[in-house]
């Protein structure tokens, strides 16, 4: 399968090129609902900003270069400051977060590579794209850079049917196993992954974290499984699902019938 697209770094999180690829973003936000997230691709609908979404663009700057950090503080100046000049509470909790692992020999040594490199490849007759964290080809390894409220939190999963921690919970187990396919798709050898994470607690907790690599075996099947509804819906060839319960489906709802009450919990 071929695309005459070219990726970059500029046009990566671009609308165009969401359209010609799929990404664990795009596929996690279809799995929660395809309505929202193929009216977000079509332009018809936007996203409220998330000031989650903000903090964690500015800790991940914080460890691609300097110049990135300085670049992206100064865009968002508003967001970040007060009108005293002085950081909202939120980033000086990131402050915090990216001192404890700048600090840490060993994450520092975890997030050594080439930073935020983009690759494509092919997985289930589906063009994907990836955009990594940091890549290191002389160990053979990858990570990427994770926040989260606590280490030992749980979470209840539908998909697992059981309590899960916030790295199945957020499916990064998911996006590991399909960064692993593209990569070696690219470079002709499976590298592991791992996962620096930094909590949100004062002061943060940190960890670095690896994956047996039996649990892939399940992603990429959950995966194969879910992509042909996902791409019957982007590619127009069927009415995308709604959830009815996500601030885009509430917001174009129509009712059409009545339901009993016992249905109100579910």
């Amino acid at each position: 399968m071929q695309t005459t697209f070219q990726l970059n770094k500029d046009n990566y999180h671009l609308n165009q090129a969401n359209k010609h690829f799929m990404s664990v973003s795009q596929f996690k936000s279809a799995i929660e609902c395809e309505a929202r997230a193929f009216a977000e691709l079509e332009g018809a609908y936007e996203r409220p900003s998330s000031l989650a979404l903000t903090v964690g663009s500015y800790t991940h700057s914080a460890f691609e270069s300097d110049q990135v950090f300085d670049e992206f503080v100064e865009e968002n100046r508003s967001v970040i400051f007060n009108t005293r000049d002085k950081k909202y509470a939120d980033f000086k909790q990131a402050d915090s977060m990216i001192e404890a692992i700048k600090n840490d020999r060993f994450a520092m040594f975890a997030l050594e590579g080439e930073k935020e490199v983009i690759y494509t490849g092919e997985l289930f007759g589906v063009l994907w794209k990836i955009k990594v964290d940091a890549i290191n080809h002389g160990r053979k390894t990858f990570t990427d850079l994770k926040t989260t409220q606590s280490l030992s939190k749980r979470y209840w999963s539908d998909k697992y049917s059981k309590y899960v921690s916030f790295v199945e919970a957020y499916d990064y187990v998911l996006q590991m196993a399909i960064y692993r396919e593209i990569i070696y798709q690219n470079t002709g050898a499976y590298y592991n992954p791992y996962i620096v994470a930094v909590t949100k607690e004062t002061p943060p907790d940190k960890a670095i974290l690896h994956f047996d690599i039996s649990r892939f075996e399940f992603e990429l099947e959950y995966a194969k499984e879910h992509l042909p509804s996902i791409i019957a819906a982007k590619s127009g060839n069927k009415d995308p699902k709604r959830c009815e319960v996500c601030e885009y489906c509430r917001a174009t709802k129509q009712l059409k019938n009545t339901f009993e009450i016992e249905f109100l919990l579910k």
